[in-house]
């Protein structure tokens, strides 16, 4: 789950509260021009640009505390993109400093509390790449003060749509904890909600929105994007939210990372390598190499021989540990979609040796490094192609072989699991079924997500068609299956799905 929902919760924390115009004796928030242009060149990722407006207002506005939310916010984008350890220790020690200044404001405005509560739920995203297990623990309970001032924030300001924003994105998080983590989750962080609560408030906030300048659109509109994409596995719905014109990814690298994460979410792939391909880059922007790995694995999907080139550019120009080992394993599969089976053996000994095994992407890539195991090339291809969207291409590469020429059972179950997947995606559903029914049946026993996630699928089918008796029984069939790899976030989409048909 951590790993599939990171997308989410960096857009999600990557929020900035606007400003009242009530002062304090001791500081004031104000939305001034300076602060404005401050704030959009920070979210363009030109922090020197915004470097420079920030020095003006230190001069011409000295009171105004807003200049130490852009200038966090700044820092925390930095760091996360970066994944700079010195970074993260400089943001641990610069925050303190930042709240107390913060808090020196008027305690009589809205955006107090939020503020303070924004800050720290972006020290708590960046805690969760840095921080040991043990370490974890300050993450959440950073979470649940936050969670708290906004809370508390939102009784005394009930019309203040930037608390709504920011909590409904909780609400939702929370709303998809896992069952068995739930209890405790609760115990520890005091926070509760639901995913029907937090869609509903970031509804209510995208309404507002239409008829009034409200600051944060552009931000609402992506986290209501995800949420609806991760959670209710709307594609057509998510797509069309952030493809709605108020976006433009050829000018901000954020907006290009967030639409062309939708993009080859939602079986657009080729539109995803359009808005890599044509992103803003150069000396004006600060450096995001994670859009050359987005690049080369879209390419990678596609089939594209020049994915290498992107996919080894990330790994050159990253000074980070994550996706270093799903690099290396994406470069081997190219390897091997064009025969080279040593090729394919020298990038998966980088598995073993480099980068970090923290992520879901990253395990799995140490484990096929570990395995030795060398992929089937059909069902690498179907698989590859499946992901970008070319699902007819998909299912003739599939349909070349036939279940009895693979010798492994993990094989065969891998066959019928894809062809299901395909055949769902082309809308043919009753040979969709029969694929996933064969799955279920021939991998009861198997420690592989394929069975797990063919019932979730099963279940998304006969919600579709408006079967909702046999949808909660396959998502509950899902909830009862624990695979070895990915059970957090099927059964999270599993738990979603029952509560769209419960009682229904």
């Amino acid at each position: 789950m951590k790993l599939s929902v990171l997308p989410f919760l960096f857009i999600l924390l990557v929020l900035l509260s606007a400003v009242s115009t009530s002062k304090a004796d001791n500081g004031y928030f104000d939305f001034s021009p300076r602060a404005k242009n401050a704030y959009e060149n920070v979210m363009h990722l030109r922090f020197d640009d915004a470097n420079g407006v920030m020095t003006e207002m230190r001069t011409a506005e000295p009171d105004n505390l807003m200049v130490y939310y852009i200038e966090n916010l700044e820092e925390s984008l930095s760091v996360f993109i970066s994944e700079s350890k010195t970074g993260y220790d400089n943001l641990s020690f610069n925050l303190k400093n930042r709240i107390k200044a913060i808090e020196k404001g008027d305690k009589q405005s809205p955006y107090f509390l939020f503020a303070r509560a924004q800050m720290r739920l972006l020290h708590a995203l960046n805690s969760l790449k840095f921080s040991s297990k043990l370490g974890m623990l300050g993450a959440l309970d950073e979470v649940s003060t936050a969670y708290g001032e906004l809370e508390t924030n939102t009784k005394k300001f009930p019309d203040f749509m930037p608390d709504k924003m920011s909590l409904g994105a909780l609400h939702a998080l929370v709303g998809a904890v896992p069952d068995n983590y739930r209890g405790m989750f609760k115990f520890v962080s005091g926070m509760n909600g639901t995913i029907a609560q937090g869609q509903s408030e970031l509804e209510s906030v995208i309404n507002y929105a239409k008829s009034n300048d409200f600051v944060f659109e552009q931000e609402t509109l992506v986290i209501y994007a995800f949420l609806i994409l991760q959670l209710n596995n709307d594609n057509d719905h998510a797509w069309a939210v952030v493809n709605s014109g108020k976006l433009n990814p050829k000018d901000n690298p954020l907006a290009c990372f967030a639409m062309a994460n939708v993009a080859m979410r939602t079986g657009r792939n080729d539109k995803a390598i359009e808005f890599l391909q044509n992103r803003p880059t150069g000396k004006d922007f600060f450096s995001m190499p994670y859009l050359d790995f987005m690049l080369g694995s879209a390419k990678l999907y596609r089939g594209d021989p020049d994915a290498k080139m992107f996919l080894q550019r990330f790994l050159d120009n990253f000074k980070g540990r994550d996706n270093i080992k799903t690099a290396h394993q994406r470069l081997a599969w190219l390897s091997l979609l064009y025969g080279d089976v040593i090729g394919y053996t020298a990038q998966m000994e980088k598995c073993k040796t480099t980068g970090r095994a923290e992520g879901g992407n990253d395990k799995n890539a140490l484990k096929e490094g570990k395995s030795a195991v060398v992929p089937d090339g059909t069902l690498l291809a179907g698989r590859l192609l499946f992901d970008g969207g070319y699902y007819m291409k998909a299912e003739e590469i599939m349909m070349q072989k036939k279940e009895n020429q693979f010798s492994a059972p993990e094989q065969k179950l891998e066959w019928s699991y894809r062809l299901g997947r395909i055949l769902q995606m082309l809308k043919r559903y009753s040979e969709a079924i029969g694929y996933y029914d064969k799955t279920i049946k021939d991998g009861h026993d198997s420690r592989t997500y394929f069975p797990c996630n063919a019932a979730l699928q099963l279940g998304l089918i006969y919600e579709t068609l408006n079967n909702k008796a046999k949808a909660r029984e396959f998502y509950t069939y899902c909830l009862s299956l624990n695979p070895d790899d990915h059970a957090d976030a099927l059964h999270t989409k599993a738990k979603s799905g029952l509560g769209r048909v419960k009682g229904k």
